[in-house]
């Protein structure tokens, strides 16, 4: 995460150095399209840890403990609206989802702590069956504040917004299911670059960042992504690129952040490709 984050900065102090060499004022027509929508296969690699209620609750990593794949290959889809005749103010939206389950014969006593009652603990050798459902919503408002006919650099807000589902369960011992709700928005500011690299083809990059401590609330994220996009027709192209996240949320109940049911602490990133197919206007 630290070399893609070195390497995505690395990229933009060199483009903004070179901007009064690369930029070319005297094409008339823009090649910012208005309208864009991207559909296609997301192929992640994750890593998630959870602890759902307090000291003595659930803490795992899914992936170890739990027996759920690291690899994931998903459906995700994202577009943005450029509203504005100079189009430098731009809406954007993305959404994709990890649906993942897990059977295993645990190495290591987990504790369940219900909502309300006695802790459960599940022994060492007992098999448990669990899932762990998670939609990534995110809208974002950018502004270009540098835009020519080579490049265009804009300053971003967005909302990340993440509806989460985790249940475990073993025979005679517990069928529970530990949902939390992550509706709140968590904003982020960060960078969006595009560069027209040669007719036809594009290099678009950018990076999100969140932060915020707030009572017993302590939420992190960071987003970092590079792509490369082909477009051979008038209106349809092609892209490959690179995603990246990593998010902390650890929080004591309700109240500690507005919005957010969460009794525990949640560790989520991951790393992965994208492949997909655009339409633009």
């Amino acid at each position: 995460m630290v070399k893609l984050s070195f390497l995505v900065g690395s990229v933009l102090l060199l483009l903004l150095v070179a901007h009064p060499l690369i930029a070319d004022d005297s094409a008339t027509e823009t090649p910012w399209e208005k309208f864009s929508f991207n559909v296609g296969a997301f192929m992640a690699n994750s890593n998630t840890d959870l602890r759902f209620g307090s000291g003595v609750g659930v803490s795992v990593n899914v992936e170890e403990a739990l027996g759920m794949d690291a690899e994931n290959r998903v459906f995700r889809m994202e577009g943005y609206w450029r509203f504005t005749d100079n189009r430098r103010h731009r809406l954007g939206l993305s959404w994709f989802s990890f649906n993942r389950t897990g059977t295993k014969t645990v190495g290591e006593a987990i504790v369940i702590e219900p909502p309300e009652g006695d802790d459960i603990t599940i022994p060492i050798g007992t098999e448990v069956e669990s899932f762990f459902d998670l939609d990534i919503f995110q809208l974002d408002y950018s502004y270009s504040f540098i835009q020519d006919n080579r490049l265009d650099l804009a300053g971003q807000f967005g909302l990340y917004v993440m509806p989460m589902n985790f249940g475990i369960s073993a025979t005679g011992l517990v069928d529970e299911e530990g949902t939390q709700n992550f509706m709140a928005p968590l904003p982020v500011i960060g960078l969006k670059l595009d560069v027209l690299l040669a007719p036809k083809w594009y290099f678009r990059t950018g990076s999100q960042i969140f932060y915020l401590k707030y009572e017993n609330f302590t939420g992190s994220l960071i987003n970092l992504r590079s792509a490369v996009e082909y477009n051979p027709w008038k209106h349809v192209g092609f892209g490959l690129g690179i995603d990246a996240m990593r998010m902390g949320l650890q929080a004591d109940g309700v109240g500690d952040y507005p919005g957010i049911d969460l009794k525990g602490n949640v560790q989520f990133d991951y790393t992965g490709v994208m492949l997909y197919g655009r339409v633009f206007f």
